[in-house]
């Protein structure tokens, strides 16, 4: 099922939630909602399911405008992220509970609800839990449950509203990955809501960061994190040292014994500049040239596979985070109150205009 978000626009009150946004998403394609609390992300899936009504614009669902049509015809699956199952019933009466509420015209036989349930739980590796009860279920064993619900109905879209929230780290990174494959076998359209980074990028094939009710960017993983539209996508998709500074009248002030970074040479006069990643910055004992950073180790944490070192920038008192491998730490030989020199690998500038 394709879909076209026209120019939505949804306010409560006074606040706007969603201000004038678009997007097309094919059919066969996991999106991945991404952006902080209050941005507008939820809001959005429930307009698509048809638990909210905007205050304009359309939604159109393969080809055809549902914008108005109530939630049961619009053959979509939703997972919430606290499971929405039915304590008292089994696991295989949660998975079947949506097919046995069908009108008795569209109602599938028992005997086709049974095996329904049954290639469902197998689907989601659960067939040995049929008779078990939610409570005797761990969390992502819960979330599965809820998915495989979602599926019964065959929906031509499945939405999900931060379907692992509630889980631990260890078995949200299981099921995201699970629910990858689970996409790459099925090829339902699909919508995920989340604020997690990690999650978004891996799970997805194209991220739409949101911020303040209004997409920010939109682009596979790769593009928004490698290459990000905004600064505030910059800063939201990771860890990023932020120099703030202007361009000087004369270029050539930028290199100076203290070491300010060489900047590209199409920047106009009197912009703010430069964002770098962590495992952008390089560190080195010794000057080896004009455009580097002097600074001071302040912290190095070396638990994980990576080193996280914390410098304190000697002319500016700017705290600097540089992440280097095991080999390169140990190369260095770094120890604190150490003075190192600083400089990126890559670096993404964004102009600002002068205040």
């Amino acid at each position: 099922m394709s879909i076209r978000v026209d120019h939505i626009t949804k306010r409560f009150g006074t606040f706007t939630v969603l201000n004038d946004v678009s997007l097309d998403v094919p059919s066969g394609e996991l999106i991945a909602l991404l952006g902080p609390s209050g941005c507008g992300k939820t809001t959005l899936l429930r307009i698509l399911a048809g638990l909210e009504q905007p205050d304009q614009g359309r939604i159109v669902l393969n080809d055809v405008e549902v914008t108005d049509r109530h939630i049961s015809e619009r053959h979509v699956g939703f997972v919430f992220q606290h499971y929405a199952l039915f304590r008292h019933m089994t696991v295989a009466d949660n998975v079947a509970f949506g097919l046995k509420v069908l009108p008795r015209a569209q109602r599938p036989s028992a005997e086709r609800i049974h095996k329904k349930v049954h290639e469902l739980l197998a689907l989601v590796q659960l067939q040995a839990m049929a008779n078990r009860y939610p409570t005797q279920l761990s969390g992502g064993q819960r979330q599965r449950v809820a998915l495989a619900r979602a599926l019964a109905v065959e929906p031509k879209l499945l939405l999900l509203d931060e379907p692992f929230g509630a889980l631990d780290a260890k078995v949200r990174k299981e099921l995201r990955r699970w629910l990858r494959r689970l996409h790459d076998e099925l090829h339902i359209t699909s919508i995920l809501v989340t604020h997690d980074q990690e999650e978004a990028l891996e799970a997805s094939d194209r991220v739409v960061v949101m911020h303040q009710g209004q997409i920010e960017q939109i682009g596979t993983p790769d593009e928004v994190y490698e290459q990000p539209a905004t600064p505030f996508v910059y800063h939201f998709l990771g860890d990023v040292n932020v120099f703030h500074g202007r361009i000087p009248h004369d270029r050539s002030a930028q290199e100076h014994p203290n070491g300010e970074f060489a900047l590209p040479e199409d920047l106009e006069d009197e912009h703010e500049v430069t964002f770098v990643r962590p495992h952008d910055l390089e560190l080195s004992r010794h000057r080896t040239n004009t455009s580097q950073l002097e600074a001071s180790v302040r912290y190095v944490l070396t638990a994980g596979s990576r080193v996280r070192v914390e410098l304190l920038a000697v002319h500016s008192s700017q705290t600097i985070e540089v992440e280097l491998t095991k080999e390169r730490y140990r190369e260095l030989e770094l120890r604190q109150g150490d003075v190192v020199f600083v400089h990126p690998r890559q670096l993404q500038v964004f102009r600002v205009p002068s205040s």
